[in-house]
């Protein structure tokens, strides 16, 4: 019998809380699905902004007024949530970034929070799950769950981190943040997590009941992060065989089979929830992510792929998903709270599921947005975004939003857009170590379209015009390659586009702008010189 996995512990313990029954229900009429509406590049950028704002201020304006950090669930009152703190974190550096907050008052707010959680219950240097927020005491997320958190710590950590390395000014307050956040890093005991001799990482420690929840933190799912911090850490790292025991070579890490035409490396049958591919990759950048297992990047589009094509191609039709409705992962529901999946599915969409996408599969995500913020905003969208669910079988919404769920959109989003935050994290001497002690490297990608993975119904990629670059973009790898010149072609092979002539690239990857007159069709990228002939077709929209 398959072992069960640390989040159908943390699932079931939501469950056994209650958490959901706060959840108000909603009965709304809806109208019937409607293709996404066409849109243009100012409509769709300030459809994005938007949606970064109002998800934003859920860990602005909502934060708990002490300690700065982020409260669970919109009823959670005194309650906050460390790992939720960690997206908000994070969340905070792209208000920053988007003009919607100055950076003196980032940091005046990322000093507070700082100030709190050194003050705060933290067991061997984690801190627990849930806290008061205005106090710093322990609230137990569950009987035996009244210590230390690795998991949670790690998207707290993970969001700390990035904001040292975005306030990087010479600003004395920019200066004490930075020497504070280094001190709560340096201060967190991962290896005190890993000391029961079993070359195993646990998720918890208490002190009244010390490893009695006895869950090592088993690949694949959301923990990929606390590994690379628990591996970087400059002053309580665990070893690598730690790592390779626990997270790799427990039986659950390995997959290989082909769900909905696409060949899945890692993780449970279908993929999981959506969330794998989100929470430990907030701002860790899949593209430069690559072991003998996996390149995360594929791994990534491809699960959000076989979710959308599970949602529209294979799941009941009463539920009334379609190409502007879809996306499954862990939110409320008309019955509790779980981790929707095509293996776990009641017809419940969870709006962060396609919105936190956006890195992987915009054009797909972008149709969600739209529908969204037209035919459904009336019933979904409220103060803080997208609400957390919607049933439309049942013309059911859950109005609550959930730290864990908004934090995503508005980081993913910005990735998307701008990189910034992958940009800030991964290439961290500490994380770049770390990472290395993992076996995980930058990927040397041949020459060519390496990063695209078509759709297989179509055979081909769909691509969404950039709103901030009103251009369609593409990556383009190249190595070792000179003399190279990439052009657009129609169907019969005439050239409608040249976006290089005869040029030699530095080998890596180029984000490349194309298109921008291009009327929406079916089109050829070709890539070649005397020894390369590369293609890929496309359908611009």
């Amino acid at each position: 019998m398959k072992r069960p996995t640390p989040i159908f512990f943390f699932l079931m313990t939501l469950l056994w809380l209650g958490v959901a029954s706060s959840c108000k229900e909603k009965e709304e009429s809806t109208p019937e699905p409607q293709p996404a509406a066409p849109s243009s590049t100012v409509e769709d950028k300030k459809l994005l902004d938007e949606v970064q704002k109002s998800t934003f201020n859920y860990f602005w304006d909502f934060a708990h007024p002490t300690s700065g950090l982020a409260r669970e669930r919109t009823t959670s009152g005194d309650l906050v949530t460390s790992g939720g703190s960690g997206f908000g974190i994070q969340a905070i550096v792209v208000g920053t970034h988007r003009g919607f907050i100055t950076r003196a008052q980032a940091v005046d707010r990322l000093l507070k929070i700082c100030n709190f959680l050194a003050a705060a219950d933290r067991f061997h240097g984690v801190w627990p799950h849930w806290l008061s927020g205005s106090t710093g005491d322990v609230i137990a997320f569950s009987p035996k769950d009244n210590g230390g958190d690795v998991i949670e710590t790690a998207y707290l950590v993970n969001g700390l981190l990035t904001a040292r390395a975005y306030y990087n000014s010479s600003d004395s307050k920019e200066v004490e943040l930075r020497t504070k956040i280094t001190q709560l890093w340096e201060t967190v005991e991962w290896d005190w997590y890993a000391s029961r001799g079993d070359n195993k990482l646990y998720w918890h420690w208490s002190p009244n009941y010390g490893w009695e929840m006895n869950m090592p933190i088993q690949g694949w799912n959301e923990g990929l992060i606390a590994y690379v911090l628990a591996l970087s850490s400059p002053t309580h790292a665990i070893p690598s065989t730690v790592y390779q025991n626990s997270w790799i070579g427990n039986g659950g890490f390995w997959n290989g089979s082909t769900y909905e035409g696409y060949k899945l490396n890692l993780g449970p049958e279908y993929g999981g929830p959506l969330f794998f591919a989100h929470y430990s990759f907030i701002s860790l950048d899949p593209r430069q992510l690559q072991d003998q297992y996996t390149n995360y990047w594929q791994q990534n589009v491809k699960h959000t792929l076989i979710n959308r094509s599970y949602s529209i191609n294979t799941a009941p039709k009463k539920y009334g998903y379609f190409a502007s409705l879809w996306g499954l992962t862990a939110s409320d529901t008309y019955n509790g709270y779980t981790a929707h999946s095509p293996t776990n599915d009641n017809g419940t969409i969870s709006p962060t599921a396609a919105l936190s996408s956006f890195p992987y599969t915009p054009y797909f995500s972008m149709q969600v947005l739209r529908h969204l913020y037209t035919s459904l905003k009336a019933v979904m969208i409220g103060e803080y975004g997208p609400y957390d669910a919607y049933n439309k079988e049942r013309n059911w919404v859950g109005r609550q939003y959930l730290a864990i769920d908004q934090g995503p959109i508005v980081t993913m989003i910005e990735n998307y857009r701008s990189g910034l935050l992958w940009s800030l994290f991964t290439n961290l001497p500490e994380i770049q170590a770390g990472l290395a002690k993992a076996g995980i490297q930058k990927p040397v990608y041949e020459t060519g379209f390496a990063l695209a993975v078509l759709d297989v119904q179509s055979n081909l990629l769909d691509l969404l015009k950039h709103p901030d670059a009103d251009a369609y973009q593409i990556e383009v790898a190249v190595n070792n390659a000179p003399g190279l010149t990439l052009q657009v072609e129609k169907g019969d092979g005439t050239v409608v586009e040249t976006i290089w002539t005869n040029e030699t690239k530095a080998t890596g990857l180029h984000t490349v702008n194309f298109g921008k007159a291009l009327p929406p069709g079916t089109y050829r990228l070709r890539l070649k010189n005397a020894s390369v002939n590369k293609e890929l077709v496309v359908f611009l929209h």
